[in-house]
């Protein structure tokens, strides 16, 4: 896939493409040929009905696994996060948290220090992880809020406890999700901000008073909001009510449709705000894959024909088989949105909850995501991570 044609005005080797932001503003890039940005530019924006838009690469803060990699496996390896970073990267992603989910101590310890050793042989990793997604083992062990979360590994929140489990993960956890009323949380999720990690709040039944206090204790984002919870709770006084009124907290979502009908999810997307609403996967293994059986860290899943994932041994859902780049199409499709807005809730809303300015500088490397509109709607055509292309397909 080439980014654009070759520029006479550039150096030989060197390219030019315009982005399209999800703000409406578009942005000339010149890339060196070692895959570098050399000069950033305005421009005027892409025409709403253009048949191809390229926008910046898509960033997931939840993804389990993918590609048949578990990255909850403690024997995970450098090949298969590379397979699996390089399948991410031809559904538009170009940086990913992978995230473990709640398990023994030393399991976490042991999967963060396989994550680490994988980071550190794999080229494809150093540009796409910037760091790691901790969901867990400071959740709430309630029948429906647990989710797929093994009740028997949750255990109180314990600052000595998550700075050993960031030791083995070399410091670079980035994201953590608690569940606010559990013994230790607010002293959890200050410490934390406090090392410049963005705390959400997910898995829990917590009320309106305890939400705002995690939000008052630097909490701003609200993990997968409408799953993580019963199916049935009160018609106004719920933990996902009191999630949707709190502006202080972003909120993810996981727009496949299976997770939250595409009605709710327009509804709760309008409650929060598109401000506030960021688009995540929540895949597993076996996305970008085909229907079988997989593994979640110590959860065996199975992916069915509908799409869905479920864990092995209820009818429950565990996590994902949706792509980051088909929860844009259907947001744009569903809420009527222009495809660099509906990237943008897959882009800016999560760099900048990370701490990292969503608009480019010259000297990073290239990232940028390439689409084009067909009869059913958007679809990817593949990426561009400095150097390297990744086709979709």
């Amino acid at each position: 896939m080439e980014t654009t044609l070759p520029d006479p005005a550039l150096p030989p080797g060197c390219d030019r493409a315009t982005v399209v932001l999800g703000d409406g503003r578009a942005l000339t890039l010149d890339i060196d040929r070692d895959g570098t940005l050399r000069a950033i530019t305005g421009a005027s924006p892409a025409t709403a009905t253009a048949p191809e838009v390229r926008t910046l690469a898509l960033v997931d803060l939840q993804a389990n696994g993918f590609a048949g990699v578990d990255f909850n496996d403690p024997r995970l390896d450098t090949a298969q996060l590379d397979r699996a970073l390089a399948a991410m990267a031809r559904t538009g992603v170009g940086i990913c948290l992978p995230t473990l989910i709640t398990a023994p101590v030393e399991r976490l310890e042991q999967c963060f220090r396989a994550l680490e050793a994988g980071c550190a042989g794999s080229s494809l990793a150093k540009a796409m992880v910037p760091g790691y997604h901790l969901e867990g083992p400071f959740l709430s062990p309630l029948d429906g809020y647990c989710g797929c979360h093994p009740p028997s590994a949750m255990r109180p929140a314990d600052i000595g406890l998550f700075d050993r489990l960031n030791a083995a993960a070399g410091g670079r956890i980035r994201l953590v999700t608690i569940a606010p009323e559990v013994e230790g949380a607010m002293a959890l999720a200050r410490h934390a901000r406090g090392l410049g990690i963005a705390v959400a709040i997910g898995h829990t039944a917590a009320d309106r008073a305890t939400i705002a206090a995690a939000a008052e204790a630097g909490a701003t984002l609200s993990t997968h909001l409408g799953n993580g919870t019963p199916k049935v709770l009160p018609r106004n006084d719920s933990t996902v009510m009191a999630q949707l009124a709190e502006d202080r907290l972003h909120a993810s979502f996981i727009a496949d449709g299976i997770h939250i009908p595409a009605d709710t999810l327009r509804v709760y997307m309008r409650a929060k705000e598109l401000r506030r609403c960021v688009l995540v996967t929540d895949a597993t293994a076996a996305a970008a894959s085909e229907p079988g059986n997989y593994t979640l860290g110590p959860v065996a899943i199975r992916r069915l024909p509908d799409g869905s994932v479920r864990d092995g041994a209820t009818p429950g859902l565990a996590g994902s088989a949706l792509t980051l780049d088909r929860a844009v199409c259907n947001v744009a499709a569903w809420l009527g949105l222009d495809l660099p807005q509906a990237a943008g809730l897959a882009r800016d809303a999560p760099l900048r909850l990370l701490g990292i300015d969503p608009v480019p500088s010259v000297g990073q490397q290239a990232a940028i995501a390439h689409w084009r509109r067909e009869t059913a709607g958007w679809t990817i055509l593949g990426t561009r991570l400095g150097k390297r292309h990744f086709p979709a397909g």
